[in-house]
Formats: structure tokens, sequence, C-alpha cells
């Protein structure tokens, strides 16, 4: 029962992990997106 429960915990911090690595990814995009556009518009 105990190998169980430490394998759900694994799962699940997995899981959390590869999500907070796509939230993370697309907030960099955003984030040069918007460094493209000042420099659009500086130039």
């Amino acid at each position: 029962m105990t190998r169980a429960v430490a394998l759900g915990l694994l799962v699940l911090m997995t899981l959390l992990l590869v999500s907070g690595c796509n939230t993370i990814r697309g907030a960099g995009e955003d984030l040069e997106q918007g460094g493209r556009a000042i420099q659009r518009s500086a130039s």
C-alpha cells in the first residue's frame, strides 16, 4: 500500500512540474514578443 501511495505522489509531482514548465515557456514567449514590439517602436 505504501508503494502505491509513493507512486501516486511521484506521478502527481511529475505532472505539476511538467505543467509548470509549459507555463514558464508561455510566459517567456510573451515577454519575448513584448521585447520585439518595443524594438519595433523604438526604431
